[in-house]
């Protein structure tokens, strides 16, 4: 597939537009540092009192994404899309990412803000972003540019930033992020534990890289969502989700490790006050369906493609074709497990069987990845299982009613699991 390429401006052009698109990110009383024409530009918040720390922009290591330490400060290292091809058509711009280790605040906040000093030349972006860690596990990433509000206080976050540039052009500088953590009014959570059917396609790109940096492997366990809000970082499961076939008779519990597909700003589970783009489309209607359906926003995607097909979530080959079973793209249950509350359980080896009893002579109606999160309801004796945890009679119930053995159940947060 053609990807859209943007000509490199002058120096002098870069300087003048990003002085004017920044300024937008901005909030209200932020100041922008005017500089000579051809120089960078810095953003400079006007932040408010509350602790305040510098993300660590000096290491690079296996938990970012493409991106590399210059001595001007850290930079995309290939502006180009990578990991994407004719028949993926996730991103028409070059990503990356840089992950900092989770930080403990010395006090409880609610208001996460973010001050960049960057040189940001036309059509390339940065960003800064927060996620907050809770019983029940980690938020969703959010823009701390404006100030990252969460419902109620927080003690433990981390942070990401992201660099993004047109395909070929050039790239940002990000010279420091500084964060401020402070209180401020809370707002109201976004609707937890929802469910929405959407069309899934199948992955494949077996060898290629996810957001998160993973290397595709073949019959892959995990899925694509379009919005990097639910991505979790490398290794991890802190996003999951469910998927199941329309008919509920079989489902895959998996890790949301890439982005996609079609867009990349499209947190469509979000009700309005929440999505990051295309507000006016119902909450739980992907943007491509729209589009595809409906001719919505003249039938293209956020990057000006026509949309070829509805989807709202890619499946990897192993998620598509061993966990339900699928034989060509259909739609889908998916709940956004992250949205929900109670306790959960990380499978720490897998993937893991879900049978409909506390035995392994029950029926198998699907699996759990590896580092997935799964919803606990209570547990129940029965089979004593050997596994690389423990040995254990101790079988959970899922919120879907199924059951997984609790000796591939690496660590359980976000409560205790009653007996059912």
């Amino acid at each position: 597939m053609t990807r859209p390429r943007c000509p490199i401006p002058s120096l002098a052009l870069i300087a003048t537009l990003t002085l004017l698109l920044t300024a937008a990110l901005l909030p209200t009383g932020a100041v922008v540092a005017a500089a000579p024409t051809g120089a960078p530009i810095a953003l400079v918040a006007a932040a408010p009192g509350g602790e305040r720390w510098n993300a660590d922009l000096s290491t690079v290591d296996r938990d970012d994404v493409n991106v590399r330490r210059t001595a001007a400060g850290l930079r995309l290292r290939e502006a180009r899309p990578g990991g994407r091809g004719a028949r993926s058509p996730h991103s028409a711009v070059a990503e990356g990412m840089l992950l900092t280790a989770p930080r403990t605040l010395a006090r409880p906040a609610t208001r996460v803000q973010a001050q960049i000093s960057a040189s940001v030349p036309t059509g390339a972006t940065v960003e800064a972003q927060v996620r907050a860690w809770r019983a029940a596990g980690w938020t969703e990433w959010r823009a701390a540019t404006a100030g990252a509000v969460f419902d109620r206080p927080v003690t433990r976050v981390q942070t990401r930033v992201v660099l993004t540039a047109p395909n070929g052009g050039a790239t940002a500088t990000v010279r420091g992020v500084q964060f401020t953590a402070d209180a401020t009014a809370a707002v109201s959570a976004a609707t937890p534990g929802r469910t929405y059917r959407v069309y899934a396609t199948r992955i494949g790109l077996v060898g290629e890289l996810t957001a998160n940096g993973r290397t595709v492997q073949p019959r892959d366990h995990f899925v694509a969502l379009p919005s990097r809000r639910g991505l979790s970082p490398l290794n991890t499961g802190d996003y999951t989700v469910r998927v199941c076939t329309t008919s509920g008779s079989r489902c895959e519990y998996a890790p949301v490790w890439d982005v996609g597909p079609w867009n990349t700003r499209d947190d469509y589970w979000n009700p309005s006050s929440v999505r990051e783009n295309w507000k006016d489309l119902p909450q739980g209607r992907p943007e491509a369906q729209a589009a595809y359906q409906s001719g919505y926003n003249g039938g293209r995607d956020q990057f000006g493609r026509t949309v070829l097909n509805p989807a709202g979530i890619d499946l990897a080959d192993g998620t598509f074709w061993d966990g339900l079973r699928l034989t060509t793209n259909a739609w889908v249950d998916v709940a956004y497990l992250w949205t929900g509350g109670g306790p959960r359980g990380v499978v720490g080896d897998g993937p893991l069987n879900i049978r409909t009893g506390a035995s392994t002579s029950s029926s198998i109606r699907g699996l759990a990845a590896r580092l997935a999160h799964v919803p606990i309801q209570c547990y129940v004796v029965g089979q004593s299982v050997a596994g690389p945890y423990r040995t254990t009679t101790r079988w959970n119930r899922l919120a879907s009613g199924q059951y997984v053995s609790h000796a591939y159940i690496s660590t359980v947060y976000g409560g205790s699991v009653p007996v059912c």
